[in-house]
């Protein structure tokens, strides 16, 4: 069988565990290519069956070998399934075309299909996961930030409760489900979930590896330390050189060089990372461990409880959560607490963050977890330089089982090089997806001054994109027409050089970008409607754009869905929303103080705000559905608690 080149790589018996661990999750889906993400204890030999229409008979089989499904090791008991599939006989449009993976058994000829090992991915009257391919983008559900110990509902659980009710009527079924940012948070980590984290590493043998310029030496002695719970601050990296940003206090709590204000269980190791997304992603991981609460102190004792009735909760949801994404193309972007909090942020950040070997490698693992779990299926092609180095680090380990030292680092610094973690789908309207994370615009002059969030090259670039496109859903993680109150909150925060007490992220905080990202709407060959999906900001709300003096277009729409599993303080959003509707009014002389004020913005407000609320506070994710022109034709929060918020124009 073609798992029988990779036994050599595999140490104890996997009986026990089940066959798939997470997944399948279906990723890039276009009538000629299907790429499906999907983890096994073992390194599988798959069926893919298409069957069109749903039918019992399958329209198309595929036997997934080397050239179609890529399997990596990443433990001794977890492999990577990264599956692409070109199709010669291309999927209709607008139907519902049912899959299934058929994984054979090793000690005999028989196979079992999804509904004998993921049954909970399965609706109730259905005997394998369904997708449609939709022949335009109208509907598109979106959102960001998941943090798994946040005291709300699971926006994903809301999703996979609109995608049931959808199921029927093929025109009302998502064409993506776009997840725009921190999709984990490797930066702020329950103590249950870190516990959690750690049972499965030993269950699954996650490789370990060694670190330099450390406290502990490797990842034994790190899950070991008497730190490891609660206190990980003190075992990340510090510069005495760069006081300033080490030592920023906010709430009492001391900076190191990671700046987060939640370091206290920052995720370090590869093997920390794997799991992570393991546990957010799948139900089944959950049922392998026993967590037992570890030695603390009364203080954290109880916080450790009270996190652990919300990751209980969290994990009662994860059914549903993986369920909506085996039945809806879902897409993903990056941003900062996928890695860290304030990555990125400005030059003195990355001199800082990059100038320690520990932090990093730290950041390089975060990464490299991105690329196998999230990156890898938005567009496969694009890292294809990749692999050599990839699959060398898996492969060959040392004496200990261990990831080789040198060529873990070798990697990471080719993944800091790579310059293509934007992607773009030939959809209509085509899908522009922007990294604003790793092609920042530095002010030399001012290192700690807030980077632009993207540079002059990569902007460039994007406007090259749009050239001849009538309409373009564009994702950027950030706000491109944020609050006006709140960014200038963070400017004077910045003038006072404390941009990171307040996350001081916006395109207009850079003077450079913000010029380029509003020439680029201006000019009269770029598309005339922009619908700009984003997160990031823990709340949600949208604008209608257009450029003044202009009478014919461009138009635009600042569509904000946030968070999927987070919310804003909801007194401080209220005293924001107030004072920026009284401060930045249309007769207002401070929008002239605005970069934005060649722009007409005016905002929708959600439909049952009682004192003209502007933003949305609630965990849900975001539904927008666009007409022909690529025009929203309805915006929507749907709530966690089952309800359904539109963003109305004013009359």
């Amino acid at each position: 069988m073609q798992a029988a080149r990779y036994a050599g790589l595999m140490t104890s018996s996997h009986a026990s565990l089940p066959e798939v661990l997470a997944g399948p999750i279906l990723r890039r889906a276009l009538p000629d290519r299907l790429v499906i993400w999907l983890v096994g204890a073992r390194p599988l030999d798959l069926t893919l069956t298409l069957h069109v229409d749903d039918a019992e008979s399958p329209s198309q089989r595929f036997a997934l070998d080397s050239s179609l499904c890529r399997r990596v090791p990443v433990g001794e008991h977890a492999w990577l399934h990264l599956i692409d599939v070109p199709l010669t006989a291309p999927l209709p449009y607008d139907r519902p075309i049912g899959y299934d993976l058929r994984v054979a058994e090793e000690t005999s000829d028989a196979t079992q299909g999804i509904a004998d090992w993921a049954s909970h991915l399965l609706y109730d009257d259905a005997d394998r996961p369904c997708f449609v391919l939709r022949s335009r983008f109208d509907s598109l559900l979106h959102g960001s930030c998941r943090k798994p110990h946040h005291p709300s509902e699971d926006g994903l659980v809301r999703a996979d409760a609109h995608v049931a009710a959808s199921r029927s009527n093929v025109e009302r079924m998502p064409a993506a489900l776009l997840m725009t940012g921190d999709q984990i948070y490797a930066d702020d980590v329950a103590g249950p979930m870190l516990v959690a984290i750690h049972a499965l590493i030993q269950r699954l043998g996650l490789f370990g590896e060694c670190v330099q310029g450390a406290v502990v030496e490797d990842a034994d002695s790190l899950y070991t330390h008497p730190d490891t719970y609660y206190r990980r601050e003190h075992l990340l990296p510090a510069f005495e050189a760069n006081e300033k940003l080490r030592e920023r206090f906010f709430g009492g709590v001391r900076k190191p060089v990671f700046t987060t204000s939640s370091a206290h269980n920052h995720l370090i190791t590869l093997a920390e990372i794997m799991a992570m997304y393991l546990l957010t992603w799948s139900p089944t991981p959950w049922s392998l461990i026993e967590m037992t609460r570890p030695s603390l102190d009364d203080t954290l004792a109880e916080t450790f409880d009270a996190e652990a009735g919300i990751i209980a909760a969290f994990r009662e949801g994860l059914p549903r959560a993986a369920r909506v994404m085996a039945h809806i193309p879902t897409l993903m972007i990056f941003d900062d607490h996928d890695v860290t909090d304030d990555w990125n942020l400005s030059a003195a950040w990355e001199e800082t963050a990059y100038g320690h070997p520990f932090s990093r490698r730290i950041i390089g693992n975060a990464l490299l977890g991105y690329l196998l779990c999230q990156g890898w299926g938005n567009d496969p092609d694009a890292f294809r330089s990749l692999w050599p180095k990839l699959g060398a680090l898996f492969e060959h380990r040392d004496a200990k089982g261990r990831l080789d030292c040198q060529t873990q680092d070798a990697l990471i610094e080719q993944l800091y090089d790579f310059d293509h973690w934007h992607y773009q789908l030939p959809s209509t309207p085509r899908l522009v997806v922007l990294d604003t994370r790793t092609h920042r615009w530095r002010s030399e002059r001012r290192r700690h001054h807030p980077s632009g969030l993207m540079d002059w090259e990569a902007l460039s670039e994007l406007q090259q994109t749009l050239l001849g496109q009538h309409s373009v859903i564009v994702v950027s993680p950030a706000p491109m027409f944020g609050v006006k109150l709140i960014e200038g909150i963070q400017r004077l925060f910045t003038l006072v050089g404390k941009p990171l007490l307040v996350d001081a992220e916006n395109w207009m905080a850079h003077r450079g970008a913000a010029s380029v990202m509003l020439n680029i709407f201006r000019h009269t060959r770029t598309p005339g409607n922009y619908v700009i999906l984003s997160g990031d900001v823990h709340y949600s709300f949208v604008y209608d754009i257009e450029v003044r003096h202009r009478q014919r277009g461009p138009r635009l729409w600042q569509i904000t869905s946030s968070g999927l599993k987070n919310e804003f303080p909801t007194r401080l959003l209220d005293v924001f929303d107030r004072l920026n509707r009284w401060l930045y009014a249309p007769a207002s002389p401070l929008n002239w103080f605005t970069k934005r004020r060649p722009m007409h913005i005016l905002p929708r407000y959600p439909q049952g705000a009682s004192h003209g609320e502007r933003l949305w506070n609630q965990a849900g994710i975001g539904l927008v559905t666009l007409d022909a022109q690529g025009r929203p034709a309805s915006i929507a929060q749907l709530g966690v608690d089952g309800s359904t918020t539109y963003f109305l124009q004013d009359d």
